[in-house]
């Protein structure tokens, strides 16, 4: 399994444009919260065992990392609870959020990640969360590795 590092670094490659990155660091978190938000419409079992194998992945690789994206995920489902929206709306945004991602990516000139290896899908989270705690504590990359 690759290390965090690696998986930030691979992912950061097709991510080095400045307008491509802060487009993803819109609509990776959107495009979480309206998945988040279409599974839990139709099933909150689903929605939660989706969540915790996601959660568990992050775990193995930075235990920050993880706990910080659970913070996030429950504040998302908080707010998917609260928001007086249907399914139509989750929809919507995962169209929008898809299309920005892929116009940066355009910008870019570079594909995006998961068209190499699926697991960038869960990586991108990962990386926009990376790239918001090194925002919040500048000198954050203290890395914490559970041993599974």
């Amino acid at each position: 399994m690759k290390t965090i590092q690696q998986w930030l670094d691979e992912y950061s490659d097709s991510h080095q444009n400045s307008t491509n990155k802060t487009i993803h660091w819109v609509c990776v978190p959107a495009i979480l919260f309206s998945i988040i938000g279409l599974l839990a419409h139709f099933s909150a079992l689903l929605t939660a065992l989706l969540v915790i194998m996601s959660l568990v992945f992050y775990a193995r690789l930075d235990l920050v990392l993880a706990v910080a994206m659970a913070a996030l995920v429950v504040m998302m489902a908080w707010l998917i609870f609260i928001l007086p929206v249907g399914v139509g709306f989750y929809i919507g945004l995962f169209i929008l959020a898809w299309i920005g991602q892929f116009y940066g990516h355009k910008v870019e000139g570079k594909k995006p990640s998961f068209f190499k290896d699926l697991q960038f899908l869960l990586i991108g989270p990962l990386w926009c969360m990376d790239a918001y705690l090194g925002k919040v504590i500048p000198k954050w990359k203290t890395r914490q590795k559970l041993a599974f």
